[in-house]
């Protein structure tokens, strides 16, 4: 069982930046995936990025790329997510998940743990 809790969301002005963290428990995070994904009031769930275990490699949602990084931090049990350039499409609940395996991360498949979410305001 992993529980995953993501902290670091807020209000931010369109340009401003922030960092989401989820903090996951147990000892086999590092055998895990991580996923984030958000969701806008009103739209379904959309991927936003991906990482995979120990030296695997980042995925990320087109209107993401260049902007958003995802990272972690197996020793902390943690996976960031640094959200640059932020604008007002960019605000939405975010939640983390954990998937066992390191393909079709872009789905939410192969997910098995998901957190509650953070919400993220960007105001124009």
């Amino acid at each position: 069982q992993v529980q995953l809790v993501e902290s670091g969301g807020g209000w931010v002005q369109a340009g401003g930046s922030l960092r989401l963290s989820c903090a996951a428990s147990g000892r086999t995070f590092s055998r895990y995936a991580m996923g984030w994904f958000r969701q806008a009031s009103g739209k379904e769930r959309e991927f936003v990025a991906a990482i995979g275990r120990i030296g695997g490699g980042t995925y990320y949602a087109d209107s993401v790329k260049g902007r958003f990084t995802i990272s972690r931090d197996n020793a902390k049990n943690t996976v960031y997510l640094q959200m640059n350039s932020l604008t007002p499409e960019d605000t939405a609940v975010y939640s983390c998940a954990a998937a066992p395996r390191d393909w079709g991360l872009a789905t939410v498949q192969p997910y098995d743990y998901w957190g509650q979410g953070t919400q993220v305001t960007v105001s124009s």
